[in-house]
């Protein structure tokens, strides 16, 4: 079958996950066939390095697809049929504020979840929303994958100012957990998983899974979590397993699993189960954003100018991302009428009976050439609801601060936040979130 060829765009070209999708896009040129990539940045600098040795990549193993890197929106949005999104507005040298500020005042300093997922919040709001607006001036009938962080806030920001907008919301997490989930159950992949889950971005529940044959895989699986959370017996072909704060994570999530355990959890609840544990355990003076500056940043800008410079990427040591299996997945279901079974952030209207229909969820969806159907999940405990209703009205006042310039807002939003033990700490913090983003947020009155 020959299938029609995509022109895709990457904003956020100089990602250090951008090389790793480019490798993800060649390997699948079978199932989702490429006549166009670009990348678009608004840092030059730091996208050439990336696509210097993308470039040298494209035209060794995929010389047929036109390669270009630019910073002129125009030139990038036309003519694209999908725009992958994955900007970080402020860098990570705005991550590593949103993680050590909280934690000086003793809360969870995480770039998605409390008070940094916020301040992160607040800055990438206009950047998605820009974006968007590039893609319908200039590509109107493109879809845009977007899995930009924090996806919870992005995704009601966008359900609220671009309501008609062609925007998917995408998370990778369940998608590398699951992989976890396939090695403790030694299966093959986890695309062999048929699973029913509920939630918000980072923060939701697996209610089943089964095989392909239908088979119940939650028996073996729970009683695998309650001993080891996601800690796979080896934990090969996760890469995320070989970091120290991965591991913790994974680990950790036995005791998030033990609070509900006809349920299996999403990782980042220990965030808000297990606040005080989070911050015992977590280094003030070096977080994730230094993990990665020190360890992921070097390593593949390293790489990609060994690239650049040899002009040869045979034997370079980037790899297919993970994180960008699932984008293909999904932009061929949108291109190619696959109907696909996938995790997606949609407006709730229904597919959790019990929550309001406004709330932007993370529930199984068919994914095809008219877009998302997402499935019904029907009602939901007492103690999932309550939850998911405090982090949905935290996400709501966040999006609220933006539009209304609403110092009061923020404020009630990181009061309202689990990981906030009370109002004067969050006004603390948020005092200090003001100054480090000075140049990025909207002046709050």
């Amino acid at each position: 079958m020959n299938l029609e060829k995509q022109s895709v765009v990457i904003a956020g070209g100089g990602s250090t996950y951008t090389a790793g999708i480019v490798m993800m896009l060649i390997e699948n040129q079978d199932k989702f066939p490429l006549r166009k990539l670009k990348f678009y940045d608004n840092d030059e600098e730091r996208q050439s390095v990336v696509a210097k040795a993308c470039e040298v990549i494209v035209k060794e193993r995929a010389p047929e697809i036109e390669f270009l890197a630019t910073t002129d929106p125009s030139e990038a949005f036309t003519d694209v049929d999908f725009v992958m999104a994955h900007i970080r507005v402020g860098g990570l040298s705005m991550r590593e504020k949103d993680e050590k500020i909280p934690l000086k005042y003793g809360v969870v300093g995480q770039e998605t979840c409390g008070p940094g997922g916020m301040a992160y919040g607040m800055r990438s709001i206009p950047g998605v929303i820009e974006l968007i607006d590039y893609m319908e001036k200039y590509s109107p009938e493109a879809w845009m994958l977007n899995y930009s962080n924090p996806a919870a806030i992005v995704a009601e920001a966008t359900r609220r100012m671009r309501p008609n907008a062609r925007i998917i919301n995408i998370c990778d997490m369940p998608v590398a957990i699951k992989k976890s989930i396939a090695d403790i159950l030694g299966l093959k992949s986890e695309s062999e998983i048929v699973d029913r889950y509920y939630g918000l971005n980072h923060f939701g529940w697996w209610t089943e899974m089964t095989d392909k044959q239908g088979n119940d895989l939650m028996p073996k699986l729970k009683e695998h979590v309650a001993k080891y959370g996601y800690a796979a017996a080896a934990s090969e072909g996760n890469p995320l397993l070989d970091e120290e704060s991965w591991m913790d994570t994974f680990k950790k999530a036995k005791d998030v699993y033990a609070v509900d355990p006809t349920t299996v959890p999403n990782t980042y609840l220990k965030y808000y189960l297990y606040p005080d544990y989070v911050v015992a355990h977590a280094d003030p003076n070096y977080t994730r954003a230094n993990e990665v500056m020190d360890n992921r940043e070097k390593n593949v800008f390293a790489e990609c100018e060994r690239i650049a410079a040899a002009q040869t990427a045979e034997d370079t040591t980037i790899e297919a991302g993970e994180h960008a299996e699932f984008i293909v997945q999904l932009a061929g279901a949108l291109a190619y009428n696959t109907y696909e079974r996938m995790l997606l952030i949609v407006k709730n209207e229904g597919a959790i009976a019990n929550l309001d229909d406004d709330a932007m969820v993370e529930v199984p969806c068919i994914v095809s050439k008219r877009g998302y159907e997402p499935l019904c999940m029907g009602k939901i405990p007492h103690f999932q609801k309550g939850m998911i209703e405090q982090q949905v009205a935290v996400e709501k006042l966040v999006v609220d601060a933006y539009e209304e310039k609403s110092y009061q807002k923020l404020w009630q939003a990181m009061t309202l936040s689990k990981t906030v033990p009370s109002a004067s700490v969050a006004k603390e913090i948020l005092d200090e979130m003001i100054e480090a983003n000075a140049s990025w947020w909207p002046a709050l009155k």
